[in-house]
């Protein structure tokens, strides 16, 4: 794993402070795009699982000091998910157009699920009904809208500046 810390600290910054002050108030069909979860994936998609369990714990974390959930209840449904995502992607996932929107969903579902399974567990009320259901896929499709924006931004973070573009002979 490369020591990514310099380059995705900005990031992770621009990430809880767009969600606490923007998404928070852009919702779409009542639910708010999870910027941070999203970014996890994307990191861990591009760098493995280590690194995007890391960088969504810390995402994770800097956004539960905004929320009256659980203090950790974000970065840990952050860190499990990047690090699935991550795990898989080595080995079952092609690179493709719409890769970002599928990761995104995915992610979303995953996250969204950690979040609500682990929130009942420590006793947050409110979570075990059928509406947390509708309320998460409404909440990944959203991901899943935002997703390729996300990536984006974290492959322009992390490009490889080694990688020479011309063409030797």
């Amino acid at each position: 794993m490369r020591f990514l810390a310099p380059r995705l600290v900005p990031v992770a910054f621009t990430i809880v402070l767009t969600q606490v002050v923007l998404l928070s108030n852009l919702r779409l069909f009542g639910v708010a795009a999870d910027l941070g979860l999203v970014a996890a994936v994307a990191v861990a998609y591009r760098e493995g699982p280590e690194a995007g369990a890391i960088f969504g714990f810390c995402v994770g974390f800097g956004f539960d000091l905004f929320v009256t959930t659980p203090l950790g209840l974000s970065a840990l449904a952050y860190a499990v998910t990047a690090y699935l995502v991550g795990s898989l992607e080595r080995g079952l996932l092609r690179r493709g157009r719409w890769l970002p929107l599928f990761l995104g969903f995915a992610g979303g579902l995953v996250g969204g699920f950690v979040f609500v399974a682990v929130g009942i567990l420590v006793g947050v009320e409110g979570l075990a009904t059928l509406d947390a259901a509708s309320v998460q896929l409404r909440a990944a499709a959203y991901d899943a809208v935002v997703a390729p924006a996300v990536f984006g931004l974290v492959a322009l973070v992390l490009r490889d500046e080694t990688v020479s573009w011309r063409f030797r002979d």
